[in-house]
């Protein structure tokens, strides 16, 4: 009985190991798909350096992480373009010092609202849009170390959203 038991325990760990079941969702783009064009981002704050980080950001991401060569925007597949929104980079979220005295910030956070889509042009429909996508990125010294974790965020916001359509 046991070397029955023992022989139906191996074959259905085989069985199981040799499945060949798979799940193909969320991996990238349809397979029309091979080219993006990355166009600038509408700026409508008033910090210009963020324009060309995000645009800078969103290209290495488009190309690097979902796998699409760079083209132009009259021979991409897809173009991907954006409105920076809302730039905010002096939010205090954590005090130290004596309430009785001068109050110190300790910490502040960066803030970044964009609204972005990715549009097929090839079959004429929008692949992935997203209105309103805000992300925070925190520091403690420097403006530009929160904005560089801000946009870390915003661009796995992209990627994650664009991936799940698939």
């Amino acid at each position: 009985m046991r070397r029955i038991l023992g022989l139906l325990l191996s074959l259905s760990a085989v069985a199981a190991g040799g499945c060949l079941y798979g799940f193909g969702g969320g991996t990238g783009f349809p397979p029309s798909v091979k080219t993006v064009a990355v166009l600038p981002f509408e700026n409508l704050t008033a910090e210009p350096t963020v324009t060309n980080e995000i645009n800078r950001a969103v290209r290495e991401a488009v190309q690097g992480r979902l796998g699409l060569r760079p083209a132009g925007e009259a021979q991409a597949d897809a173009v991907v373009t954006g409105t920076i929104q809302r730039y905010e980079p002096d939010i205090p979220i954590a005090f130290g010092g004596d309430p009785n005295q001068n109050v110190q910030v300790s910490r502040r956070k960066v803030q970044i609202s964009i609204n972005v889509k990715i549009f097929d042009q090839k079959n004429n429909k929008i692949l992935w849009e997203r209105n309103g996508l805000s992300v925070e990125g925190d520091y403690t010294g420097n403006e530009a170390e929160g904005r560089k974790k801000a946009i870390e965020k915003l661009i796995t916001e992209i990627v994650d959203g664009a991936q799940s359509q698939w």
